[in-house]
């Protein structure tokens, strides 16, 4: 587990947004980072920027994750991978809500990074 301590935030607000956005992942999938990242994309905030760039692609490689076990599903291998994939997503991302509280940047691991 990687932290990046480039970019943090002392701004209440963010840190809140950041952390509603890595709980959000655990229901809601990509769609909360995604929303957030294109509402801020062209702002100056670059702390939550990059914080919802990191979350987004987590939740693109759950959401492959998901997939790969749906399609194993067939060879029943697919029925054990969903509950790890599951722990997985909820582990890291009450991680990365706890440090996006105090502000910290994180970054996940095991993910793809398909937006720099």
């Amino acid at each position: 587990m990687e932290t990046s301590s480039l970019v943090t935030s002392s701004n209440k607000e963010d840190r809140n947004i950041m952390a509603l956005i890595q709980a959000g992942g655990i229901l809601f999938g990509f769609l909360p980072a995604l929303i957030v990242y294109l509402i801020k994309k062209d702002g100056d905030n670059q702390w939550l920027i990059t914080e919802s760039k990191e979350a987004l692609n987590f939740q693109i490689t759950i959401l492959l994750a998901y997939i790969v076990a749906s399609v194993l599903s067939a060879l029943l291998i697919g029925i054990f991978i969903f509950p790890l994939v599951f722990l997985f997503n909820l582990v890291f991302c009450i991680i990365a809500a706890l440090k996006s509280s105090r502000g910290e940047g994180y970054r996940y691991p095991l993910t793809l990074r398909l937006l720099s």
